[in-house]
């Protein structure tokens, strides 16, 4: 049996998404469509990719983190450097460095671009603060002028990573046609962030409006990281270490909130141990802690999970949310 799969994001914690597609693997489902935002856009893509549990545990256990954080040696100078830096580029470090990486990973399996999965197969969020709009890749990159299956994937999880003021956003122009007249020119740029903003659970992403035949039903499984990071206070000493405390906050805080009651039925909770989302200095114990935790955390659920139980409470879901809007 094939499910949907929908991947949270957390930034570093998301390691544990790999062990829930180990515990997938292991029970002898399969992945029909997947969809992420930040780190689960990472693993949501890599799966779609055709990247089995394994391959992740080893693609986990050989990737410095840390690597990422790349900026110029010019940016480097204490305190000046990341103000500057942060002022011209809008972030603290690049985030090619991670978009290479996913695309050389993606390029091993021969997927470059949208063009090269199935239609519909992979869904990536990401938050346009321009337009101040919410994105569904490749979708929704049609309304800047730009062919969703031409659309790289590594760029598309680029732009759901893209943590505010911690990596830089992904800036695009708007094609012509896609301009308003007269539209000046610093408006026909577009700034796309971290998906986590706006959507980092995007677990209606494969809803539908109307209750599907029985038969043909394909369950969505959402894979939700819950806990918050070390719990240790931010120190703030100055502007710089004041918008990194924001931000980590402001990410921090979805994972404190626990799935609605409506959507438990098909939601796997995976505790994340303290792990802060932006803790690219993350041990090899810690990582290995995290996919364990995914992994334990999917088996008790599915162990647990009944087809016909999912398919009577999501009909139950699907009528009442029917309903509710109707009264609305």
């Amino acid at each position: 049996m094939k499910i949907n799969a929908v991947f949270e994001g957390g930034g570093v914690k998301g390691i544990a998404l790999a062990g829930a597609v180990s515990a997938v693997e292991q029970l002898g489902y399969g992945f029909h469509q997947v969809a992420g935002t930040s780190s689960g856009a990472i693993v949501a893509a890599l799966v779609a990719a055709g990247y089995k549990a394994e391959e992740l545990k080893m693609i986990i256990e050989a990737t410095p983190f840390g690597a990422f954080l790349k900026r110029a040696p010019i940016f480097e100078t204490k305190v000046i450097g990341p103000l500057t830096r942060l002022f011209l580029k809008k972030g603290l470090y690049s985030g090619e460095a991670l978009e290479q990486w996913m695309y050389q990973l993606l390029l091993a399996k021969g997927i470059k671009t949208f063009g090269d999965l199935n239609d519909q197969q992979l869904r990536i969020i990401a938050s346009d603060i321009s337009g101040r709009k919410l994105l569904v890749l490749p979708g929704d990159i049609s309304q800047y002028g730009i062919d969703p299956k031409r659309l790289l994937v590594a760029k598309a999880v680029r732009m759901s990573t893209s943590i505010p003021y911690f990596f830089d956003p992904v800036v695009i122009r708007k094609s012509p046609d896609k301009r308003s007249p007269g539209e000046k020119f610093a408006d026909q740029f577009v700034y796309i962030v971290d998906g986590g903003l706006l959507s980092n659970f995007p677990l209606w992403i494969f809803d539908q409006n109307e209750v599907p035949p029985l038969d043909q039903m394909i369950p969505t499984i959402g894979f939700q990281l819950f806990g918050r990071g070390t719990g240790m206070p931010n120190a703030i000493h100055g502007p710089l270490s004041m918008l990194k405390a924001l931000f980590s906050t402001m990410m921090d805080a979805h994972d404190g909130r626990y799935i609605e009651d409506h959507n438990q039925f098909r939601t796997v909770i995976i505790p994340t141990y303290g792990v802060s989302i932006t803790q690219f200095s993350i041990t090899a114990e810690e990582s290995l802690k995290l996919y364990e935790s995914g992994l334990q955390a999917s088996l008790a659920f599915f162990n647990k999970w009944k087809l016909t139980d999912y398919k009577q409470k999501y009909v139950s879901y699907l009528r009442q949310k029917a309903s509710s809007l109707k009264s609305g």
